[in-house]
């Protein structure tokens, strides 16, 4: 019996994206319709059938200066729910960027758990599964869902890179704070494998007071090696910033940062400094808070469309071309 195809639709803002995954697997995206109204509210429909059919959607989940995250959340859930409603057999949502990912426990009284009510609306409109790329809490993020859920993790792209720029050098991967000591290790592990020799690990003390950071202590020897500071995105870059000015006073040789999302919700300012020889970011979310000159001379940008479409074909009627 012949199987038909996923059906892959991108709503308004991750087209470029999805085509480039849509490449890979050797098919076209399915037509839609978006369509605003003058208060502000919004409809979408699929145009193509979806009737008994398998259908994935894609959408990133940051603001922009077109839709806040806010906005592009409504739209994927609203359009879920229209598939499901057209009769669409199995709905998979790819977010590359899944907002609210860091509201995942109470911080003090009666404080939200935004990552639980997340995951209760997409089940609300019928999303069957959930594919991610490195979630800010692996732990709360599938704890927060009852469907099924992927967190697409990217250390083994981020690790052959870096064995490919560090070169003969000593190497010690760099926790920003100890929320994040776990996804550090998993990189310097992988990058150890990469290199076939020992790469150090090291803990910067971070503690956050509004928008203040404080925290002094490193933990972990820096000196005279390549420091690379591993985190999962970065957002203001205060983080990296505060623990990359700790590892430069301990004596390290040199500095890289990386992170799966550059949000850069201000600019290129805190990072505009020569600290950093290099900042590594995946393509989740375009970099398009930055002057493009900055971007040539600072940043290099990972494509993941190969590690998506290889777990959609994994998991779908697809081959990757």
């Amino acid at each position: 019996m012949l199987i038909e195809r996923p059906l892959l639709f991108a709503l308004q803002g991750s087209e470029l994206y999805a085509n480039r995954v849509a490449a890979r697997l050797g098919c076209q995206l399915a037509l839609h319709e978006e369509r605003d109204y003058e208060d502000g509210e919004h409809k979408c429909r699929p145009l193509d059938p979806v009737n008994g059919r398998e259908v994935v959607v894609f959408h990133a989940l940051y603001g922009d200066d077109r839709q806040s995250a806010n906005d592009k959340l409504c739209r994927l859930l609203f359009f879920c729910g229209a598939l499901k409603d057209a009769g669409a057999r199995h709905v998979q949502v790819v977010a590359p960027y899944l907002c609210y990912g860091r509201k995942d426990r109470r911080n003090q009284p009666q404080d939200a758990t935004i990552t639980r009510y997340l995951a209760a609306m997409f089940e609300a409109c019928g999303v069957d599964r959930l594919v991610a790329l490195e979630v800010h809490n692996p732990a709360a993020f599938d704890n927060a869902f009852r469907i099924p859920t992927w967190n697409l993790q990217c250390t083994e792209l981020f690790a052959r890179i870096f064995a490919g720029l560090v070169g003969d050098d000593e190497v010690v991967a760099v926790s920003p704070d100890a929320g994040g000591a776990k996804r550090a290790e998993q990189f310097r592990r992988a990058l150890e494998r990469q290199l076939g020799r020992p790469v150090g690990g090291a803990l910067m003390e971070k503690h956050r007071d509004q928008a203040t950071l404080a925290g002094t202590l490193l933990a972990g020897e820096v000196q005279g090696k390549t420091a690379i500071i591993f985190d999962d995105l970065i957002s203001t870059g205060a983080t990296l910033l505060h623990a990359g000015l700790a590892c430069q006073k301990a004596g390290a040789r040199r500095l890289f940062a990386t992170a799966t999302h550059g949000l850069f919700t201000a600019g290129s300012e805190p990072l505009g400094s020569a600290l950093f020889e290099r900042i590594v970011i995946c393509d989740s979310v375009p970099a398009f808070r930055l002057p493009p000159k900055w971007v040539a001379r600072h940043l290099q940008i990972l494509d993941t469309t190969a590690l998506v479409a290889a777990l959609l074909a994994e998991n779908g009627a697809f081959s990757v071309v």
